[in-house]
């Protein structure tokens, strides 16, 4: 799958935008980013967080007053249950069209994903590959409760339910993607790994977290398309350097220092020939994004590179397997921000490969 698409630095974006208009955010990534659409998250709709958006599906769910909870003690719980892997075994076995199942996205909580499908419809242009993006499985199992508060992540039974309706909710988008001919990127959403290790996530080990981006990457591969990992913040780098991702997506404007620590991790990525993106761009500081430029930011990208050439890669092996990014969403930031943000994305690559 990886070798069917170029990275050649090309920018991406990061799910969310602060705008309450689909059509609107629609024409703000082709402005910025034709050659890598993806479909946008508004959070000013609450059924369009992070959590909220994927949930539909899970057996034993619960909504009242906001919150939501799957609740185990239910009479119908293990009727639900049943149902549930029924429908996944069907399925994966080809005996009931994916299409069809409890694993698509609808319109009433995901409608940037058929606003991106009505607009590629209308290209007469191609892009050059298109991105979709679900929260991960350890942020939505860490986010997610039982009826009694507790993480489901820690319900055995449970997590694998969630891992597997995020999975095929993946590969359900990598089917719809891939009609329109071009490579299918799909980014998993892991902002809970910046706390992996701590006290919060003391009982979570490695081997749980590897099994479970194994079973949504495998998804995604099954489909032809490609898959990638992203964490706005620190993390432990040689869980999802070592997973089989794609591409690895990283906030290096903050946390650069702690990424190439990983330093034999990043070495064998790169020599496989897998992608870096690079979240170069500030998110999550209005005085970072205001005081930055595209000379700024690109003076700062090839200071980093400089600690990869020294493990044995020139800088146009690097940037051939780079895309450039912002470091994470920009759905929380003023629209001013955010479109600095779309556009230093777009001119810091353009900078970075003379475009």
């Amino acid at each position: 799958m990886i070798e069917n698409f170029q990275a050649n630095g090309l920018p991406v974006l990061i799910g969310s935008l602060p705008v309450d208009d689909h059509k609107e955010a629609v024409k703000l990534v082709f402005r910025y980013t034709p050659e890598i659409p993806l479909w946008v998250q508004l959070p000013v709709y609450k059924e369009e967080g992070m959590i909220a958006q994927f949930l539909s599906g899970l057996p034993g769910l619960i909504i009242e007053k906001e919150r939501a909870c799957i609740d185990t003690s239910a009479d119908s719980f293990g009727e639900d249950l049943l149902k549930f892997y029924e429908d996944y075994m069907a399925v994966t076995e080809g005996d009931l069209d994916l299409s069809k199942s409890r694993f698509v996205l609808t319109e009433d909580t995901a409608s940037g994903f058929f606003e991106l499908i009505k607009h590629l419809k209308s290209l007469s242009v191609s892009p050059i590959a298109v991105k979709g993006q679900i929260t991960g499985p350890v942020t939505f199992c860490t986010s997610m409760n039982d009826q009694e508060g507790k993480a489901i992540f820690y319900d055995e039974q449970i997590r694998d339910v969630a891992v597997k309706l995020l999975a095929q909710k993946a590969r359900w988008q990598v089917k719809e993607l891939s009609k329109f001919g071009v490579p299918v990127i799909i980014f998993f959403d892991e902002p809970a790994l910046a706390g992996f290790g701590s006290s919060a996530f003391i009982s979570i080990t490695k081997n749980e977290v590897a099994k479970c981006f194994n079973e949504v990457i495998e998804a995604v591969h099954s489909e032809g398309g490609l898959a990638g990992i992203h964490v706005c913040a620190n993390s432990d780098w040689s869980i999802v350097l070592g997973s089989s991702a794609d591409i690895v997506s990283f906030d290096a404007y903050s946390f650069f220092d702690r990424f190439i620590l990983y330093a034999g991790h990043i070495r064998k990525f790169v020599e496989s020939g897998r992608i870096l993106a690079w979240g170069i761009v500030p998110t999550s500081n209005a005085e970072d994004i205001e005081k930055e430029t595209v000379d700024s930011l690109v003076i700062k990208w090839e200071d980093k590179v400089r600690d990869l050439e020294a493990l044995g890669f020139d800088r146009s092996r690097i940037l051939a397997q780079s895309l450039i990014t912002p470091s994470c969403g920009t759905g929380s930031l003023s629209l001013e921000n955010a479109t600095k943000v779309l556009r230093l994305t777009r001119e810091v690559s353009d900078r970075l490969t003379g475009s």
